[in-house]
C-alpha cells in the first residue's frame, strides 16, 4: 500500500498543486521554462500513476465497505458515459461547449462509479485519488469562469460518441478481464 500512498502524494498532489494554485503554478512554468515545466510535471505524473498501479497490484485485500449491491449495471453505464465525455473533451463540439469541462467530469463518473462497486481500501485510494482531483478541477474551473470558447461543430460530437463506444468496448471485452484480470461482463 505504501507505493500506493505515494503514488496517489505524486499524481493528486501535482494535479491539485495545478489546479488549486494556478499563479505559483505559472511562476514556476515561467522559471524553468515551458518545455522543462512540462517535462517535469509529466514525470512527477507518470511516476506517481506507476506507483498507483503498482501498489494497486501489490495491495492485500482490505475490505472497508462491501459493494453496492445491484450497482454493477450502474457502474457500467456510468463508465461509459466516461468514455464518452473524455472523447468529447478532445474535440469542438456541443457536449464539450455545454459542459465546459467533460475530460474532468469523465473522471469523475469514472472513478464514482468504481468506487460504488468496489470497497477495498486500495480501490478507494485509487479511485478516491482521481474523484478528488476530478471534482477540483471541476469546481474551480467553474469558480474561475473557465468557458470554452469556439462554434460548436455536431461532427466532434459524434466521434465523441463513436469513440466512446469502441473505448468502452476495448476497456470492457479485453483490458479488463485480459490485462487487469478482472472481467466485468
Amino acid at each position: 500500500m505504501t507505493l500506493l500512498y505515494i503514488g496517489s502524494l505524486l499524481f493528486g498532489g501535482s494535479h491539485l498543486f495545478s489546479i488549486l494554485f494556478p499563479g505559483l503554478r505559472d511562476s514556476f512554468r515561467a522559471q524553468l521554462g515551458e518545455k522543462a515545466w512540462k517535462a517535469l510535471y509529466g514525470l512527477v505524473s507518470l511516476v506517481g500513476l506507476v506507483l498507483m498501479i503498482m501498489g494497486f497490484a501489490r495491495a492485500e485485500p482490505d475490505v472497508i465497505y462491501a459493494g453496492l449491491p445491484g450497482m454493477k449495471h450502474l457502474t457500467m453505464l456510468l463508465v461509459l458515459f466516461a468514455f464518452i465525455l473524455i472523447g468529447a473533451s478532445h474535440g469542438k463540439g456541443y457536449l464539450k461547449k455545454w459542459l465546459h469541462n467533460p475530460m474532468s467530469l469523465g473522471i469523475v463518473l469514472w472513478s464514482t462509479g468504481h468506487l460504488l462497486v468496489n470497497g477495498q481500501r486500495a480501490d478507494i485510494w485509487l479511485f478516491g485519488t482521481f474523484l478528488v482531483v476530478g471534482l477540483a478541477d471541476i469546481i474551480m474551473s467553474e469558480i474561475r469562469g473557465k468557458r470554452p470558447d469556439y462554434i460548436p461543430r455536431v461532427r466532434s460530437d459524434i466521434l465523441a460518441v463513436v469513440i466512446g463506444i469502441v473505448l468502452y468496448a476495448v476497456f470492457l471485452f479485453g483490458f479488463h478481464p485480459y490485462v487487469l484480470g478482472i472481467p466485468v461482463v
